[in-house]
């Protein structure tokens, strides 16, 4: 079978290539073809991902020619030179970045999901600025639907963020746990869960677990990550890929923070956790605010998080009056959006990323302007 394998991935090395040229020469327009993925999707019975797959595959294969031999004799498959190709290609003007010996040696010694991770943290390392614009991308492809069968049952059919999946599959995890005389199956517990999660946001305005505590995830970052320094590595989120400094900062909002030291990957300290907004903080919010400060929001108090005016990473205050309560959208806005938060006097402003706030003098006090 592996001997088969390799046949295998050698050819579709061949075919990705033959299907670079068609591209190239427009060899699909001599059918009306609206475009080479779409003349390979209808003539070799693929679908449009796997032929847009194929066809940049092919692309890269050109300009890297040990891959490309690699991937002819068998030593790597072609799921690992897919990865490498896709990498290249995002990396767009920043391809001269892309160290092909280095990459290709690492396709040797990992697996795919391995290879894929990695390619992941080097992207973010080589184009940070890009990793963002592709978050929000994937972001923008979120969708949900929840659609009623002839019998009454429901179909659940959705993508997620990778931030929001992971806390979604880690709160249903939190409450599907089975007893030894529990006969369900994992789907049924995780679906079970989602219906009883449900019920309680709906009563107690609350996400509760077995342990009193709300679900959560776990994040690991530096410091220089929590304090947007350029060059900062991606930060890896538990159950999920890495994200972003920016979704960072949003969790860094509100979080327990816990601190772990370590030297030569070994841990020698563990700090106490600690939450960053205080309990009587949280409660003056809500006495305060009542609900989400955006502008034309319904969402009450229990659905926001307090959100730092300066980012608290970049040392803003936990002071209430620094404070203010927005919900998952709105918080999401003003971090990964690039929305600003401005306070006038005892108001709260939100300024689109197209606008910019500027500080005047006034006597003693300060003065904001568009």
């Amino acid at each position: 079978m592996p001997r088969l394998r390799a046949v295998i991935d050698s050819l579709e090395g061949v075919f990705c290539a033959r299907a670079a040229v068609l591209q190239r020469t427009g060899g699909h327009l001599a059918e009306g073809a609206i475009s080479a993925a779409a003349w390979v999707r209808n003539n070799c019975h693929m679908s449009g991902t796997s032929a847009a797959d194929r066809l940049c595959v092919g692309r890269e294969l050109e300009s890297l020619p040990r891959i490309d031999r690699a991937l002819s004799s068998g030593e790597i498959g072609y799921q690992s030179a897919a990865v490498l190709c896709h990498l290249r290609e995002q990396l767009d003007d920043k391809r001269d970045l892309f160290d092909e010996e280095e990459m290709l040696d690492m396709a040797r010694r990992h697996t795919v999901a391995e290879l894929r991770l990695l390619c992941r943290y080097a992207r973010y390392a080589a184009d940070p600025d890009g990793f963002c614009r592709d978050e929000e991308e994937s972001f923008e492809r979120r969708r949900l639907h929840i659609s009623p069968m002839a019998d009454g049952m429901h179909v659940i059919d959705g993508v997620l963020d990778p931030v929001g999946g992971a806390a979604v599959r880690t709160a249903l995890e939190a409450l599907a746990t089975s007893g030894p005389s529990d006969g369900r199956k994992h789907s049924q517990r995780m679906a079970d869960a989602l219906v009883e999660l449900t019920h309680h946001a709906l009563d107690e305005g609350r996400l509760p677990s077995r342990r009193g505590v709300k679900p959560h995830i776990s994040l690991t970052t530096t410091l220089e990550a929590l304090k947007g320094e350029p060059g900062a590595p991606a930060v890896d989120v538990e159950l999920s890929l890495p994200v972003s400094t920016k979704t960072l900062e949003r969790f860094a909002c509100d979080c327990t923070m816990s601190r772990v030291l370590m030297a030569d990957s070994m841990v020698i300290d563990v700090g106490r956790a600690t939450r960053i907004v205080s309990g009587p903080a949280r409660r003056a919010l809500k006495v305060r605010d009542r609900g989400c400060r955006f502008p034309g929001c319904d969402r009450p108090i229990s659905w926001t998080s307090p959100h730092h005016i300066e980012f608290w990473g970049r040392g803003g205050s936990t002071n209430v009056p620094d404070l203010v309560s927005v919900c998952y959208f709105h918080h999401r806005l003003v971090h990964e959006g690039g929305w600003q938060v401005v306070k006038v006097d005892r108001e709260f402003r939100f300024v689109p990323p197209e606008r910019t706030w500027i500080r005047r003098a006034r006597g003693p006090g300060v003065r904001w302007a568009a």
